[in-house]
C-alpha cells in the first residue's frame, strides 16, 4: 500500500507553525532545550517541530498534544500559535493513492 503523503499546503503550514514557534520562544528568552523540556518533549523532537520538517523534505505532523504543550508553555492561545489560514485537508482534497 502506497503511503499517503500530506498535501503541498501542509509543507508551508509546518514551516510557518515552526516559525510562530521559534518566534514565541525567543520573545520569552527560552532555548529549545527549555521549552522542549517543559513541554515533556525531547530536545530532538522540538527541533524538528520548529524546522517544520520531521525528516527532510518530509513535513513535521505534530500531534494536538504536543501542539497544546508547548502553547501551555508559551503562555499563547492555539488561535495565537496555529498560522492562519489553515490548509484545507478534508478527504476530497487529498490525492488518492491506488493500493494495488
Amino acid at each position: 500500500m502506497a503511503k499517503k503523503r500530506p498535501p503541498v499546503a501542509w509543507d508551508a503550514f509546518a514551516r510557518d507553525l515552526g516559525a510562530n514557534i521559534q518566534r514565541l520562544r525567543l520573545e520569552r528568552g527560552l532555548t529549545q532545550e527549555q521549552l522542549a523540556y517543559t513541554s515533556g518533549l525531547s530536545r530532538y523532537t522540538f527541533q524538528k517541530f520548529e524546522k517544520g520538517e520531521s525528516m527532510p523534505g518530509t513535513p513535521a505532523n505534530p500531534s494536538l498534544a504536543n501542539i497544546m504543550a508547548i502553547a501551555q508553555v508559551l503562555g499563547v492561545t492555539l488561535d495565537e500559535l496555529v498560522p492562519r489560514p489553515w490548509p484545507d485537508l478534508r478527504a476530497d482534497q487529498v490525492p488518492r493513492f491506488d493500493t494495488d
